[in-house]
């Protein structure tokens, strides 16, 4: 289990290590109901396989019930004119840390998909963790000069992530001969890996997607 504290000024659950460091960093970034237990939990899986994990609190405390879409588009609104900002704070002061090694991936579900894609845009990241990222499309124009490592989940139900943006992304990524891998799960829709969520999960793709990416940012953070 991990603690809530500041980093770079920003509250947040960290979660390290019980190994001594330093060790590789992956900042995980909340769905849009807010920085929950769920999250936490992901970042308590982060740090038993050897990575200081920290997930930043972008709504500041407020969350959003499971289901109450209302409250997190909201919320989501709210905050949007600071979500950049901290994010790359919570990256630069990882980098200064001693406890770490400088490698840095980002992790990131739905609004927080599309979120750890976007720090990839201003801060140079050694990997990019993305499942089901909503509206990353409005990215692509951006990642012209994309560089970092991809590893991407989604589910064929979604019905809010179309089949076309998903090509798009493996389109983009393969124009710029980025490494990348892109899995689509079927049978799942959106939030398959929310184990707290019996209507969404789906633990056989879940399961898999968990493996990839504790070899993915095996191989890019620890290699």
């Amino acid at each position: 289990m991990g603690t809530r504290m500041a980093l770079g000024g920003i509250d947040g659950y960290w979660a390290e290590p019980s190994t001594t460091g330093p060790w590789p960093a992956v900042i995980v970034i909340q769905e849009w109901w807010g920085l929950d237990r769920q999250t936490e939990s992901v970042a308590d899986r982060l740090a038993s396989e050897g990575y200081l994990a920290f997930a930043p609190d972008l709504f500041h405390g407020e969350r959003a019930e499971l289901g109450d879409h209302a409250k997190a588009m909201e919320l989501t609104q709210k905050y949007s004119n600071r979500y950049s900002d901290e994010l790359a704070a919570v990256f630069d002061t990882l980098k200064t840390l001693s406890g770490t090694t400088g490698k840095i991936a980002s992790l990131g579900f739905c609004f927080g998909g599309k979120m750890s894609l976007s720090l990839g845009l201003y801060r140079p990241l050694n990997a990019v963790v993305t499942f089901y990222g909503g509206q990353m499309q409005v990215l692509f124009d951006k990642m012209a000069n994309w560089s970092i490592p991809v590893l991407a989940f989604f589910g064929d139900e979604d019905v809010s992530i179309p089949q076309g943006t998903i090509d798009e992304l493996k389109t983009l990524l393969q124009a710029r001969k980025v490494e990348h891998k892109v899995t689509v799960y079927p049978h799942s829709g959106h939030a398959f890996f929310r184990d707290s969520d019996p209507a969404a999960y789906r633990p056989d793709a879940a399961k898999d997607a968990w493996a990839q990416t504790k070899d993915f940012l095996s191989r890019k953070l620890k290699g």
